[in-house]
This record gives C-alpha cells, structure tokens and sequence, in this order.
C-alpha cells in the first residue's frame, strides 16, 4: 500500500500546473517563439523597419544598368554633388545622394 494515501503526487501536480500557466501567460502576451517564421533573405536591418531606407541618403536615379549608373554618379561628381549606389532587390542600380542635394542632383539626370 501507498504511504500518505496519494498526498505524494500534489507536489508534482502544482509543478506542472505552474508550468502550463506560465505558458499560457507568456503564449497571451506574444512571446510565440515557436511559430516565428525565420525572415526574408536581404531584407536589411530590421531597426530601420523600411528595405528603402538609405539612412542620409536619397535616391536621386534609379536605373537597370550599372553602366549608366556609373555615368550618373560621374557627371553628379563633375556638377559637385557626391553620389554613390546601391542595388535594390530587384537588380536595379540606385544613385544615391545627400538630401539637400536630391532636387538638383535629380534636374542634371533629368536633363540629359
């Protein structure tokens, strides 16, 4: 015969009743670590939020050949205007410039 008639399984039934309600508290409050899908490859920093944020820099053209993105930047670069590039996730090459410099390095582009 069991000693204690049964007292012996209250200890082990509080533990798991514990643990099943601290998983359902934590399951209410979002922390589903279980189902989180694992992100898309190349979508950035996740800080930023936006896959178009390019930080102090805007675009200024956005082009499908490198070739002439390379003579965007050269004739900013002659106006006095820094640029540089980046791709997009579809391929395309993107000029970037600082802010205060996007309305006039965008008029050179466009006027060529």
């Amino acid at each position: 015969m069991a000693s204690g008639n049964g007292w012996y399984l209250i200890g082990p039934l509080i533990a798991v009743g514990l643990v099943g309600l601290l998983g359902a508290v934590f399951w209410r409050m979002g922390l589903q670590w279980t189902l989180a899908t694992e992100p898309e490859a190349g979508t950035g920093l996740a800080i930023f939020g936006d896959s178009d944020d390019y930080g102090l820099l805007c675009p200024a053209a956005v082009t499908t050949d490198a070739e002439v993105a390379d003579e965007i930047r050269q004739l900013l670069g002659e106006a006095g205007i820094r640029a540089t590039h980046t791709y997009d996730r579809e391929g395309r090459t993107i000029v970037l410039v600082f802010a205060e410099h996007v309305e006039t390095a965008r008029r050179l582009v466009g006027s060529v």
